[in-house]
């Protein structure tokens, strides 16, 4: 979260995604804000016109006024409160610390400072808030990570400690007296180091003091420089107290200017960083080598210096940029032409957390056995062996007794278990058809990872009936379906649990749609009955004299007579008629042929056995009349697909054909029939 001005605003970034959430205006400009939650959702802001705004994800919450105009604001996790320094001073000439305690929502009684009066003749109850060299409380600290003590620095340059338990003033370090170089030095930052023994002080002259609380005398002076008062103290502590025990301890101090990293034992400056504009707040992302400014240009400016720690896992891709622009080998951070082929040779990569369970994490930053890349570490293998057996000496005997206890389970799971039937209550067939169509893929998979060598994990017995995944899956589908690591089949799946457990789920194999959709599993139909058999003489007793050289040709071919005249049902497809025209019914039977028919029908079994070919060849050309007197040539014989009605036509109830409502088909030869079925009675 940053804050601005033209307008005033409030910006906030999802780091993820390096992308701005939100943009907010306020109505006045910030002071300074700080974060109540650990996201963006619960926030505080301090603004120029003596408001405190409380805003949540969904926009501004509450307001409230405080009586003077504030110079900080920090929050006390103890005690809930908002701490905000104050300029100016209270009926008692006193300056003040407004306390907001968040969790009653009032204001309790503030912490009184002494701040001094309007110039350095006056002390006290003469000061006026908006006068020139007015007291004031410039800034505050609080020591969260130890003791909880409060430091105030107050324009007079003293620091007064407060406890917030017993609310009293615990005691007061004074200004050293080379630290006023023009007759008056303010204190403009202050620091606790996270051990609480420890604290930096900045004045508006731009000396830096390092305290031991034990002393009031300074263990340490330095000078930024520029004379520009100092805006930033930190302490550039890691996040483990192995890593800052042995790394070397450094502090930031930044004024508008200037950034100086440097070494708190004896003051030596590590570096520093300048950037083309006047800087008005500094951060560090923790436990990284990540700077970023709020600055007076337009954009933010971020700083990556990778000896001070590795990349945040937001933007991990600056650790390849570095690898690519560094060039000394001796670096421990950098990859030169020297070490180019070693990189990924022989080691492990390790994340920080892998670092700390092996107590490697004192080594981030102090020798090159470490080499950061993106959000861990690369170790050397035979350093990594050496550790983990350093930690757990016992660590190679619990791998192989593992790895023998899996081998002897998984063979007793195999000759145990065996093959176990599907626990289900409807549509059994239906299950076992689907498990034996996962059997054979996982098979399958079984025979293409042995062809390319795959990994002992990998491998599975082929001769085995059934693999023991799908075997678990067999023996307890709900199981499966609970939360087991088996893949998603339609046996475990939980959207298709009633199709095996629901009796309205369960599939009528005797119904004519399942016959129809499954024809291989329809059953061959018993022996005629006495009807079907009258009705089936009857129909060949009056068949027409076509239909009965038909007959004699299928009496010449007793194979092909098992699946003929199976049913009597003119109306059905598997009638007899329609066998008999060389059509295959559903339950099996020779294919059909294509004939030729003939005007002539003298000769037609001869005739029968030529092939096409030869029939072509002999054809001669003739004419023959037609209704009209012309003349059309014709061949001797025709092919044609459209059916001819053959069998025996309808009679009425005197035993006569009826002509007058049935067509003469024989006459309308030359027309193309509009039945669905073309081939019936060819």
């Amino acid at each position: 979260m940053s804050t601005g001005t033209y307008k005033p605003q409030i910006h906030t970034h999802y780091l993820p995604h390096l992308s701005l959430s939100f943009a907010r205006h306020t109505n006045a400009l910030n002071e300074t804000f700080v974060l109540l939650s650990s996201d963006y959702t619960k926030s505080l802001h301090l603004q120029t016109d003596r408001f405190l705004d409380f805003h949540t994800a969904g926009g501004l919450h509450y307001t409230a006024r405080i009586p003077r105009y504030g110079r900080d604001l920090i929050y006390d996790r103890h005690s809930t409160e908002a701490l905000v320094p104050s300029v100016g001073v209270n009926a008692d000439g006193n300056g003040e610390v407004f306390r907001l305690n968040l969790e009653v929502g009032r204001f309790m009684k503030g912490y009184e400072v002494d701040v001094g009066g309007d110039d350095l003749a006056t002390v006290g109850g003469g000061a006026l808030q908006g006068g020139i060299n007015t007291g004031a409380v410039n800034t505050a600290s609080v020591a969260e990570d130890s003791h909880n003590l409060l430091a105030f620095g107050t324009s007079l340059g003293t620091v007064e400690f407060w406890d917030s338990r017993s609310r009293n003033r615990v005691g007061i370090l004074s200004s050293p007296q080379d630290a006023s170089i023009d007759g008056r030095s303010e204190i403009t930052a202050l620091q606790f180091h996270r051990s609480g023994l420890e604290l930096a002080t900045g004045t508006s002259n731009g000396l830096i003091y390092l305290y031991d609380l034990r002393s009031p005398i300074p263990i340490l002076k330095k000078d930024q420089g520029y004379g520009f008062a100092i805006k930033n103290l930190i302490y550039l502590d890691s996040g483990t107290s192995t890593r800052a025990q042995t790394s070397e301890p450094k502090i930031l101090s930044s004024d508008k200017r200037i950034i100086k990293i440097w070494d708190k034992r004896n003051g030596t400056p590590w570096t520093s960083v300048e950037p083309a504009v006047d800087l008005n707040h500094v951060e560090w992302c923790k436990d990284s080598g990540m700077l970023l400014t709020a600055n007076e240009g337009k954009q933010q400016h971020a700083f990556f210096i990778p000896q001070l720690g590795p990349a945040p896992k937001w933007c991990a891709f600056l650790d390849n940029i570095v690898e690519e622009m560094a060039e000394d080998p001796n670096d421990p951070n950098a990859f030169g032409k020297s070490s180019a082929g070693e990189v990924y040779d022989n080691f492990k990569f390790l994340t920080l957390p892998q670092l700390r369970q092996l107590n490697l994490d004192h080594l981030i930053g102090t020798t090159s056995l470490l080499r950061p890349y993106m959000h861990g570490y690369f170790v050397a293998q035979k350093l990594y062996e050496e550790a983990r057996l350093i930690s757990n000496p016992d660590l190679w005997q619990e791998q192989r007794a593992k790895s023998i206890q899996e081998k002897i389970n998984k063979e007793r799971e195999s000759r145990i278990r065996g093959n176990k039937k599907v626990a289900v209550k409807v549509n059994r067939k239906l299950a076992e058809k689907i498990l034996e169509r996962e059997e054979k893929n996982e098979r399958r998979r079984a025979k293409r990872v042995l062809e390319k060598g795959g990994d002992d994990d990998m491998l599975m017995d082929i001769d085995q009936p059934v693999p023991a995944a799908a075997a678990a899956a067999a023996a307890a589908p709900e199981d499966a379906a609970a939360g087991g690591e088996d893949k998603p089949t339609v046996l475990n799946d939980p959207r298709f649990a009633r199709l095996f457990q629901d009796e309205d789920f369960e599939v009528d194999e005797e119904s004519h749609e399942f016959n129809a959709i499954n024809p291989s599993t329809q059953r061959l139909p018993k022996g005629l009955t006495a009807v079907e058999e009258e009705e089936l003489a009857e129909h060949k007793g009056s068949s027409s004299d076509e239909s009965s050289d038909e007959d004699e040709r299928d009496h010449q071919q007793p194979s092909k007579q098992s699946w003929k005249d199976k049913s009597v049902d003119n109306t059905r497809i598997s009638s007899s008629s329609y066998k008999k025209s060389g059509h295959q019914s559903q339950r099996g039977g020779p294919p059909p042929k294509m004939v030729g028919s003939s005007s002539n029908r003298k000769g037609a079994q001869q005739s029968r056995d030529r092939s096409f070919g030869d029939r072509v060849a002999n054809l001669t050309v003739r004419q023959r009349p037609v209704n009209n007197g012309g003349t059309v040539v014709v061949g001797e014989k025709q092919v044609t697909f459209a059916p001819e009605r053959k069998g025996k036509g309808r009679r009425d109830g005197k035993g006569g054909e009826d002509d007058g409502q049935r067509h003469d088909r024989r006459k309308m030869k030359d027309r193309r029939s509009a039945s669905g079925n073309v081939f019936r009675k060819m």
